[in-house]
């Protein structure tokens, strides 16, 4: 991934961040000769030395044939926006400005192991459920399914597990313009009113990290 020093993000912290918040990421991957991509729901395990992306998948989906060993990229995209030149106070003194592209993503290289466990999914899924039902109210939980209708789900998926062998934040959010411009920014990604500009708009103020 192209990353210029100024958009470069190497704090751990802010990249698991990123990862947790928004978790489908977009693994890519060799099939037939050629390169796939699949979306896919992971759950970021940090227990071990090596942080590791676990997910599971129908076993049609081609993934479930990739090698085990073999590397893959997954992406995980966090807040975007369109940045209009006509928000920067550079503009009217100028005009030699043009329109650009914010974003937050992560990308993580590393090796796939293909899992074909029905406990191990079971345990997955369990995982990825309890990370996202635990703020809810009344928390759904894996066990409120019945169990021979979990137990023909899980024959039907396999698990995936990549340890992630290097793992690069790009933080594009105005960094290279001046102080003049990024509050223009601010202001015109603020107007627009909607929840990406307004992610956007605060990771450019500095207000959070993700």
């Amino acid at each position: 991934m192209f990353n210029p020093p100024p958009f470069a993000e190497t704090r751990p912290e802010i990249l698991h961040g990123l990862i947790r918040a928004y978790p489908l990421g977009l693994i890519s991957f060799m099939s037939q000769g050629r390169i796939d991509a699949t979306p896919l729901p992971f759950h970021l395990d940090l227990t071990g030395r090596t942080p590791l992306l676990q997910a599971h998948l129908p076993r049609v989906n081609p993934l479930a044939d990739a090698q085990s060993g073999a590397e893959v990229v997954v992406t995980f995209s966090g807040p975007q926006a369109y940045i209009s030149p006509g928000w920067y106070a550079g503009k009217a003194a100028s005009h030699r400005v043009v329109p650009t592209w914010n974003y937050a993503l992560v990308q993580v290289r590393g090796v796939i192991r293909v899992i074909d466990d029905p406990a191990w999914v079971l345990e997955q899924l369990t995982s990825l459920t309890q990370a996202h039902e635990a703020k809810r109210p009344e928390p759904w939980r894996v066990s409120d399914a019945p169990q021979d209708y979990l137990d023909a789900l899980i024959r039907t998926l396999v698990g995936v597990e990549i340890e992630a062998e290097d793992m690069t934040g790009k933080w594009k959010v105005s960094q290279n313009q001046p102080q003049s411009n990024r509050l223009g920014v601010i202001a015109g990604l603020k107007a627009e009113v909607n929840p990406q500009g307004l992610a956007m708009a605060s990771l450019v103020a500095g207000e959070r990290d993700i």
